[in-house]
């Protein structure tokens, strides 16, 4: 099943992208007590994901803090080390957490994972953004297959200012 919205996010492990290296957090531990804007893409280093999606983030990220977020977070099922490339690479550090879901633990757990084995990358998260309050998802934004139109940084500000 599909989290929505009012929904507790699922008890399980991710790891966290850190300057010391890869580090284990609980899904409890990270979201507790903080509001985080949490968005997922298929893949790091992938077009879209590139081009848009992360420097989307990267560059609203004062403003959507602004907002009352107390950390912006991406996903993707890829490796801690992948991660950790990516975010150097996009120049997130201060800006955007990565969190590496390597396993799709977190990915399934939400039920929102996609089978992209056809184009060659396996199982992957579906693109969408939310912000979860002490645990407890408060908005959700999934794209349709193939779209990137409401979990870009802009919607997730759009979100922020009307709550």
């Amino acid at each position: 099943m599909t989290i929505q919205v009012g929904d507790r996010i699922p008890s399980v492990n991710f790891v966290k992208v850190t300057e010391g290296g890869p580090e284990q957090i609980a899904s409890d531990d990270y979201f507790a007590g903080r509001k985080v804007a949490l968005f997922s893409v298929p893949g790091a280093f992938t077009p879209t994901c590139s081009a848009k999606h992360l420097p989307g983030f990267v560059e609203k990220a004062e403003e959507i803090k602004a907002k009352g977020v107390d950390e912006i977070a991406c996903t993707a099922v890829n490796d801690a080390f992948v991660m950790g490339a990516w975010a150097r690479d996009q120049h997130t550090s201060g800006k955007v957490r990565m969190m590496a879901d390597g396993s799709a633990a977190f990915t399934r757990a939400l039920g929102l994972e996609q089978d992209l084995s056809a184009r060659g990358m396996g199982i992957r998260s579906q693109r969408y953004a939310m912000v979860v309050d002490d645990g407890v998802v408060k908005t959700l934004h999934v794209e349709a297959p193939g779209k990137f139109e409401v979990s870009d940084a802009a919607s997730i500000l759009a979100t922020l200012s009307q709550a």
